[in-house]
């Protein structure tokens, strides 16, 4: 069956780096847009970065510009953010999703999420 799994969360000190991973299985990984949400306490999901199947486009919201890198592999099935510069309010839960839609604002799939943690 179709899968994401995400990987690399943790504890960070305010001004660390971190990298998320997310690993796809049982789908052709090159047909689908990706994308990185996160959700923290309290607070509605929000769409963080996204790129286009072949990688060539990429979208990031405001708060995170020039500090988040999207990318990914298709060769390893694998969508990455690179975080740096991370500061309390990145504090969530990180989540990978795929839609073969670059336009839908609700990703057909979705993985379990990774806790992000920004804490002195």
């Amino acid at each position: 069956q179709v899968q994401l799994v995400e990987s690399g969360g943790g504890l960070v000190q305010p001004g660390g780096s971190l990298r998320l991973s997310c690993t796809a299985s049982g789908m052709i990984f090159s047909l689908y847009h990706m994308a990185w949400y996160r959700q923290a306490p309290g607070k509605q999901r929000e769409l963080v970065a996204r790129i286009t199947s072949g990688g060539s486009t990429t979208n990031y919201a405001d708060s995170v510009k020039g500090r988040f890198t999207i990318s990914r592999d298709n060769a390893k099935n694998t969508l990455y953010l690179q975080m740096n510069s991370l500061k309390p309010e990145d504090t969530a839960v990180y989540y990978c999703a795929a839609d073969r839609s670059w336009s839908t604002s609700s990703p057909r799939l979705w993985g379990q999420g990774t806790q992000v943690t920004v804490s002195s």
